[in-house]
């Protein structure tokens, strides 16, 4: 009887960030890097806009997040404030600007998003997960006090391609247009 051949993973799908500039991924990855699960923490700090696009669509997102960097202005944001997660805490980013972008991008793949991805998303950086609810409520009542508002401007867009435990880096897109969005 012949062997089967080896069976292969299936294609892992692609992950789309807003990028954090130096000073604020710093900030919250420190963060992360002192509340996260150490055995659970392997990505750096980050803005996830899109959960799950599917292998297959790897040229056209290349294409369409150049489009949108080269079109748009970096966006303002402003972190600040924390989200209970049930069973872990991030802080809380709000961003019209980053919204709207977002949004264009969700309407060139209609048709193409999880469901997951269908919903707009409530911007935030995750620093901590999969904890009991005590934990993260210790957490947060912990935070809370020295929590300051922090302005600043989205870097650009990037690209992940998701493989269980770690993100591998497809590309990154820095913003360098003129217009808001």
């Amino acid at each position: 009887m012949a062997a089967s051949p080896p069976s292969r993973p299936p294609p892992a799908p692609y992950i789309v960030t807003a990028e954090l500039p130096p000073q604020i991924f710093r900030w919250a990855d420190a963060l992360r890097q002192a509340h996260y699960p150490a055995e659970r923490n392997v990505l750096a700090a980050h803005v996830t806009l899109f959960h799950g696009f599917a292998p297959s669509l790897r040229g056209e997102l290349g294409r369409v997040l150049a489009r949108h960097v080269a079109e748009f202005a970096a966006p303002d944001a402003l972190v600040g404030g924390l989200m209970d997660l049930g069973t872990g805490t991030a802080v809380a980013v709000r961003s019209a600007d980053m919204l709207a972008i977002r949004a264009m991008i969700a309407a060139h793949f209609h048709g193409a998003l999880t469901a997951q991805d269908r919903h707009s998303p409530r911007l935030h950086i995750t620093i901590q997960n999969k904890v009991d609810t005590a934990t993260a409520k210790a957490l947060q009542q912990e935070l809370k006090a020295g929590m300051i508002a922090h302005r600043f401007r989205f870097a650009g867009l990037g690209l992940y391609c998701y493989h269980p435990g770690r993100w591998d880096r497809a590309g990154v897109w820095p913003f360098r247009g003129k217009q808001r969005p």
